[in-house]
């Protein structure tokens, strides 16, 4: 497994967004057993299959967007599929901190992805002059890249974030 951090602002100027990263799994790999508590995590499967060994056991595949919320706690794994999986994961402040945990899987949403939270919204798309603005993530081929204009070809992640100072930024 690699997992390569695209962002990870530790102020609060990207209000709920705590970190984003590339991860890349290798055929039937899995992050290992982890638990997670206080955090919504969104991830976006952009080639491969990745099970969720939690609940009901999802399995995504290509397109498709998970949305996972710890609430007060739990624990889970995501295992690659046969042929490996390439996932773009985004861990925000949880919306509910308190709240029952819970794994939705929207199967290869288009346009906005509802996220149930009002400080963040997440678009998925193709480059094209309909590309909202916000926090630019383009899928170039193979390689993951935040904030460049998008090309033809490109897929596009916007993320639109509410950066009002959260109750825990540092006041500098």
């Amino acid at each position: 497994m690699s997992s390569r951090v695209l962002l990870e602002p530790d102020d609060g100027s990207l209000g709920p967004l705590l970190r984003m990263a590339d991860d890349r799994l290798g055929a039937d790999a899995g992050y290992g057993r982890h638990a997670h508590a206080d955090v919504d995590v969104v991830a976006v499967l952009l080639t491969g299959s990745l099970r969720h060994a939690w609940g009901r056991e999802a399995v995504l595949g290509p397109g498709d967007v998970a949305v996972l919320r710890a609430g007060r706690g739990m624990e889970h794994d995501e295992v690659a599929g046969a042929g490996g999986a390439h996932v773009v994961q985004t861990y925000l402040r949880a919306a509910d901190p308190g709240a029952q945990p819970a794994h939705d899987v929207l199967l290869r949403p288009a346009g906005w992805v509802d996220l149930g939270r009002p400080d963040a919204r997440l678009w998925v798309g193709a480059a094209g002059p309909d590309v909202p603005a916000g926090l630019r993530v383009v899928v170039r081929g193979d390689e993951v890249l935040v904030g460049p204009e998008p090309q033809d070809g490109d897929r596009v992640l916007v993320w639109q974030l509410d950066t009002a100072r959260p109750a825990w930024a540092s006041e500098d």
